[in-house]
């Protein structure tokens, strides 16, 4: 086992800050690569109040503000228009950044790609779910809309 400091929010393991345990594959391969966590020491104890002074700076401030943007995302379907083939297959996937992206292009606020979770791989148009953390006490679900950007045919000249 591996003692590990987490600098990112991980999913089912803790926030920033914590100080977990977990099997040593993970850590080398996935949490520390990522830049997810640091090998915990002693003198990593101070690096722990850093992590979570930088963390509250990045959250949303003020719990009213977070619970407002939430609402908004809530109601408000998020618009994603990406490159897609004729069934509707896209050319890549649809990443936290470009939800991210859209919330901010939409004007419904400013979020961090790394507090956006999507529930399954999106490599297709349609309508998806995703959630947002924008404060400790404050997760927003939002429903994604993908669409095919519209392409723009060549026309030929005899």
């Amino acid at each position: 086992m591996a003692k590990l400091i987490l600098t990112h929010e991980v999913t089912g393991l803790g926030t920033a800050g914590d100080i977990v345990d977990v099997k040593n594959g993970f850590a080398r391969n996935y949490l520390i690569p990522r830049g997810f966590a640091i090998t915990w020491t002693k003198g990593g104890e101070k690096e722990i109040e850093n992590i979570k002074a930088a963390r509250a700076v990045r959250a949303v401030a003020n719990l009213e503000e977070a619970q407002r943007i939430a609402a908004g995302l809530s109601s408000t379907p998020v618009k994603i228009t990406v490159k897609a083939g004729e069934a509707g297959r896209l050319f890549g996937t649809v990443k936290q950044a470009d939800v991210a992206a859209a919330i901010e292009a939409a004007g419904l606020g400013k979020v961090d790609k790394r507090n956006v979770e999507i529930a399954q791989v999106i490599k297709s148009t349609g309508n998806y779910a995703a959630t947002v953390r924008l404060h400790e006490d404050v997760l927003a679900n939002i429903d994604l809309q993908i669409v095919a950007e519209k392409s723009k045919k060549k026309s030929s000249k005899k």
